[in-house]
Protein backbone atom coordinates (compact mmCIF):
# COMPACT_ATOMS: atom_id res chain seq x y z
CA UNK A 1 0.00 0.00 0.00
CA UNK A 2 1.57 3.53 -0.91
CA UNK A 3 2.16 5.62 1.78
CA UNK A 4 0.31 8.80 2.43
CA UNK A 5 2.41 12.15 3.47
CA UNK A 6 1.38 13.09 6.07
CA UNK A 7 0.46 16.52 5.02
CA UNK A 8 -2.43 15.15 2.98
CA UNK A 9 -4.08 13.13 6.00
CA UNK A 10 -7.44 14.49 6.68
CA UNK A 11 -7.23 16.14 10.42
CA UNK A 12 -10.43 16.38 12.59
CA UNK A 13 -11.85 19.59 12.76
CA UNK A 14 -15.06 21.15 14.41
CA UNK A 15 -14.32 24.91 13.22
CA UNK A 16 -15.67 27.92 11.73
CA UNK A 17 -15.69 28.08 8.18
CA UNK A 18 -12.70 30.65 8.20
CA UNK A 19 -11.78 30.48 4.90
CA UNK A 20 -15.68 29.96 3.51
CA UNK A 21 -14.46 27.10 1.42
CA UNK A 22 -11.80 28.74 -0.05
CA UNK A 23 -8.51 27.94 -0.86
CA UNK A 24 -5.76 30.44 0.59
CA UNK A 25 -1.89 30.73 -0.40
CA UNK A 26 0.59 31.82 2.45
CA UNK A 27 0.31 34.84 1.05
CA UNK A 28 -2.44 35.67 3.04
CA UNK A 29 -1.19 34.16 6.34
CA UNK A 30 0.83 37.34 5.81
CA UNK A 31 -1.81 39.64 5.25
CA UNK A 32 -3.53 38.20 7.60
CA UNK A 33 -2.10 37.58 10.31
CA UNK A 34 0.74 39.72 9.66
CA UNK A 35 3.87 37.30 9.62
CA UNK A 36 7.11 38.53 9.63
CA UNK A 37 7.82 35.66 6.78
CA UNK A 38 7.31 32.64 5.34
CA UNK A 39 9.43 29.97 3.58
CA UNK A 40 8.56 27.26 1.95
CA UNK A 41 11.21 24.35 1.27
CA UNK A 42 11.73 23.19 -2.40
CA UNK A 43 10.69 19.63 -2.23
CA UNK A 44 7.10 21.09 -1.12
CA UNK A 45 4.86 20.59 -4.44
CA UNK A 46 2.83 23.11 -5.12
CA UNK A 47 -0.36 20.45 -4.31
CA UNK A 48 1.26 20.26 -0.63
CA UNK A 49 2.01 23.79 -0.79
CA UNK A 50 -1.52 24.63 -1.17
CA UNK A 51 -2.85 22.12 1.29
CA UNK A 52 -0.76 23.03 4.06
CA UNK A 53 -1.50 26.65 3.69
CA UNK A 54 -5.08 25.82 4.13
CA UNK A 55 -4.22 24.13 7.27
CA UNK A 56 -1.94 26.51 9.25
CA UNK A 57 -4.33 29.02 8.14
CA UNK A 58 -7.43 27.12 9.86
CA UNK A 59 -4.80 26.10 12.77
CA UNK A 60 -3.98 29.79 13.25
CA UNK A 61 -7.65 31.28 13.11
CA UNK A 62 -9.15 28.43 15.50
CA UNK A 63 -6.15 29.43 17.81
CA UNK A 64 -7.37 33.55 17.47
CA UNK A 65 -10.89 32.28 18.27
CA UNK A 66 -9.80 30.23 21.37
CA UNK A 67 -7.62 32.76 23.20
CA UNK A 68 -10.25 35.86 21.94
CA UNK A 69 -7.07 37.53 20.51
CA UNK A 70 -6.83 40.12 17.97
CA UNK A 71 -4.89 38.46 14.38
CA UNK A 72 -1.57 40.53 15.26
CA UNK A 73 -1.16 38.29 18.28
CA UNK A 74 -0.92 35.36 16.57
CA UNK A 75 2.07 36.55 14.57
CA UNK A 76 3.22 37.97 18.11
CA UNK A 77 3.13 41.58 16.37
CA UNK A 78 4.81 40.95 13.37
CA UNK A 79 7.50 39.46 14.70
CA UNK A 80 6.90 35.74 14.17
CA UNK A 81 8.21 33.78 10.52
CA UNK A 82 7.05 30.51 9.29
CA UNK A 83 9.28 27.94 7.72
CA UNK A 84 7.67 24.97 6.62
CA UNK A 85 9.56 21.84 4.92
CA UNK A 86 12.60 23.31 5.03
CA UNK A 87 15.64 21.94 6.49
CA UNK A 88 14.78 20.04 9.90
CA UNK A 89 16.40 17.96 12.25
CA UNK A 90 16.33 13.92 12.33
CA UNK A 91 13.19 12.87 15.06
CA UNK A 92 12.38 16.40 15.12
CA UNK A 93 9.11 17.08 13.63
CA UNK A 94 8.49 21.10 14.33
CA UNK A 95 10.96 23.65 16.46
CA UNK A 96 10.86 27.21 17.33
CA UNK A 97 14.41 28.70 16.82
CA UNK A 98 14.77 31.99 19.20
CA UNK A 99 17.63 33.21 16.89
CA UNK A 100 15.12 34.80 13.67
CA UNK A 101 12.12 33.89 15.85
CA UNK A 102 10.94 31.14 13.43
CA UNK A 103 8.48 28.60 13.75
CA UNK A 104 9.77 25.89 11.80
CA UNK A 105 7.24 22.43 10.78
CA UNK A 106 8.92 19.70 8.58
CA UNK A 107 6.49 18.66 5.67
CA UNK A 108 5.77 15.20 6.51
CA UNK A 109 5.94 15.15 10.66
CA UNK A 110 4.86 18.82 12.28
CA UNK A 111 0.87 18.11 12.46
CA UNK A 112 -0.11 18.43 15.67
CA UNK A 113 2.36 20.90 16.79
CA UNK A 114 1.87 24.04 16.29
CA UNK A 115 0.63 24.70 19.40
CA UNK A 116 3.41 23.82 21.95
CA UNK A 117 5.53 25.50 18.83
CA UNK A 118 3.61 28.68 19.52
CA UNK A 119 3.73 28.43 22.85
CA UNK A 120 7.64 28.76 22.86
CA UNK A 121 7.55 31.56 20.28
CA UNK A 122 4.88 33.60 22.58
CA UNK A 123 7.30 32.65 25.58
CA UNK A 124 10.13 33.81 23.94
CA UNK A 125 8.30 37.12 22.96
CA UNK A 126 6.80 38.16 25.83
CA UNK A 127 10.35 37.63 28.34
CA UNK A 128 11.30 41.29 27.14
CA UNK A 129 8.12 42.38 28.39
CA UNK A 130 7.35 40.74 31.86
CA UNK A 131 10.45 41.64 33.11
CA UNK A 132 12.23 44.07 35.20
CA UNK A 133 15.41 43.56 33.78
CA UNK A 134 16.74 42.73 29.94
CA UNK A 135 15.90 39.05 29.07
CA UNK A 136 19.36 37.82 28.10
CA UNK A 137 18.73 36.92 23.61
CA UNK A 138 17.12 33.55 23.49
CA UNK A 139 15.53 33.45 26.99
CA UNK A 140 12.08 32.34 27.96
CA UNK A 141 9.68 33.87 30.15
CA UNK A 142 9.36 30.63 32.00
CA UNK A 143 12.83 30.18 32.57
CA UNK A 144 12.98 33.19 33.85
CA UNK A 145 10.29 33.14 35.75
CA UNK A 146 11.97 29.87 37.72
CA UNK A 147 15.17 32.32 38.61
CA UNK A 148 13.30 34.53 40.20
CA UNK A 149 13.90 37.20 38.11
CA UNK A 150 11.62 40.32 39.10
CA UNK A 151 7.89 40.94 36.97
CA UNK A 152 7.48 43.89 36.14
CA UNK A 153 4.25 45.43 37.94
CA UNK A 154 1.34 45.30 35.21
CA UNK A 155 -1.86 43.77 35.55
CA UNK A 156 -0.91 41.22 32.47
CA UNK A 157 2.34 39.96 33.72
CA UNK A 158 1.06 39.07 37.23
CA UNK A 159 -1.79 36.86 35.54
CA UNK A 160 1.15 35.38 33.48
CA UNK A 161 3.17 34.75 36.71
CA UNK A 162 0.07 32.90 38.02
CA UNK A 163 0.03 30.33 35.51
CA UNK A 164 3.91 30.20 36.42
CA UNK A 165 2.97 29.20 39.23
CA UNK A 166 0.54 27.31 39.23
CA UNK A 167 2.43 24.64 36.56
CA UNK A 168 6.10 25.11 38.34
CA UNK A 169 5.24 25.38 42.42
CA UNK A 170 3.52 23.06 44.80
CA UNK A 171 0.08 24.88 46.52
CA UNK A 172 2.00 25.87 49.28
CA UNK A 173 3.83 28.23 46.49
CA UNK A 174 7.39 27.09 48.06
CA UNK A 175 8.41 23.67 46.56
CA UNK A 176 8.34 22.12 43.23
CA UNK A 177 4.67 21.10 41.74
CA UNK A 178 3.68 17.00 41.52
CA UNK A 179 3.88 17.68 37.74
CA UNK A 180 7.31 19.43 37.88
CA UNK A 181 8.67 16.44 40.70
CA UNK A 182 7.33 13.80 37.56
CA UNK A 183 8.93 14.86 34.65
CA UNK A 184 12.28 15.46 36.85
CA UNK A 185 11.84 11.34 37.29
CA UNK A 186 11.30 10.98 33.60
CA UNK A 187 14.31 12.69 32.92
CA UNK A 188 16.59 10.51 35.41
CA UNK A 189 15.34 7.76 33.82
CA UNK A 190 16.16 8.60 30.63
CA UNK A 191 19.24 10.42 31.82
CA UNK A 192 18.89 13.84 29.68
CA UNK A 193 17.31 17.27 31.04
CA UNK A 194 14.47 18.13 28.99
CA UNK A 195 11.05 17.52 30.12
CA UNK A 196 11.51 19.06 33.63
CA UNK A 197 12.82 22.35 31.44
CA UNK A 198 10.45 25.03 32.25
CA UNK A 199 9.97 26.16 28.78
CA UNK A 200 8.88 22.58 28.08
CA UNK A 201 6.33 22.33 30.60
CA UNK A 202 4.83 25.38 29.74
CA UNK A 203 4.75 24.59 26.16
CA UNK A 204 3.29 20.90 26.79
CA UNK A 205 0.83 22.28 29.27
CA UNK A 206 -0.25 25.19 27.22
CA UNK A 207 -1.22 22.43 24.09
CA UNK A 208 -3.04 20.53 26.73
CA UNK A 209 -5.09 23.41 27.33
CA UNK A 210 -5.89 24.12 23.68
CA UNK A 211 -6.64 20.75 23.24
CA UNK A 212 -9.22 20.27 25.75
CA UNK A 213 -11.08 23.46 24.66
CA UNK A 214 -14.51 22.50 22.62
CA UNK A 215 -13.01 24.03 19.48
CA UNK A 216 -11.07 21.10 17.62
CA UNK A 217 -8.28 21.40 15.26
CA UNK A 218 -5.92 18.27 14.95
CA UNK A 219 -3.26 19.90 12.98
CA UNK A 220 -2.83 22.47 15.86
CA UNK A 221 -2.48 20.25 18.59
CA UNK A 222 -2.95 16.52 18.84
CA UNK A 223 -1.81 13.66 21.46
CA UNK A 224 -1.75 15.34 24.88
CA UNK A 225 -4.89 13.67 26.17
CA UNK A 226 -4.51 9.89 25.07
CA UNK A 227 -1.31 9.29 23.44
CA UNK A 228 1.59 6.72 24.84
CA UNK A 229 3.44 10.52 25.73
CA UNK A 230 0.05 11.21 27.27
CA UNK A 231 -0.09 7.76 29.32
CA UNK A 232 4.00 8.66 30.30
CA UNK A 233 2.35 11.70 32.43
CA UNK A 234 4.42 14.22 30.22
CA UNK A 235 1.48 16.57 30.14
CA UNK A 236 -0.08 17.90 33.58
CA UNK A 237 -3.43 15.87 35.01
CA UNK A 238 -6.60 17.10 34.49
CA UNK A 239 -7.29 19.31 37.41
CA UNK A 240 -4.08 21.44 36.72
CA UNK A 241 -5.32 21.83 33.17
CA UNK A 242 -8.73 23.27 33.99
CA UNK A 243 -6.84 25.63 36.79
CA UNK A 244 -4.06 26.95 34.00
CA UNK A 245 -7.11 27.34 31.73
CA UNK A 246 -8.77 29.58 33.49
CA UNK A 247 -5.83 31.66 33.92
CA UNK A 248 -4.29 31.40 30.66
CA UNK A 249 -7.72 31.64 28.69
CA UNK A 250 -8.40 34.83 30.78
CA UNK A 251 -4.83 36.23 30.31
CA UNK A 252 -5.12 35.87 26.43
CA UNK A 253 -8.56 37.42 26.73
CA UNK A 254 -7.44 40.41 28.85
CA UNK A 255 -4.64 41.20 26.18
CA UNK A 256 -7.03 41.17 23.22
CA UNK A 257 -9.08 43.39 24.69
CA UNK A 258 -6.61 45.68 25.19
CA UNK A 259 -4.80 45.36 22.57
CA UNK A 260 -8.27 46.43 21.00
CA UNK A 261 -9.04 49.46 23.00
CA UNK A 262 -5.95 50.90 22.12
CA UNK A 263 -6.66 50.38 18.50
CA UNK A 264 -10.35 51.55 18.92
Amino acid sequence: MPHTPRIQRQFYRNGPPHRGGADVSFADLVTIFGFNSIHIGRWVTAAEQQLAANLFFDAFADLQQILQVPAEVISLRGSLALTFGIGGQPGVCAYYQPKGRILALAKNAGAGSLAHEWWHAFDHYIAAKMYTTIAPTGTFASRLWLNNTPVKPHPLNLLLDSTFSTLLLATDQQTPSPFFLHCQKLDEAAKRLYLALPEEMSARAFEKVIQNQPLKNHFLVAGTLASNAAKLGIYPDMNTTMKLSELWLHYFSVLGQRIKNNHS
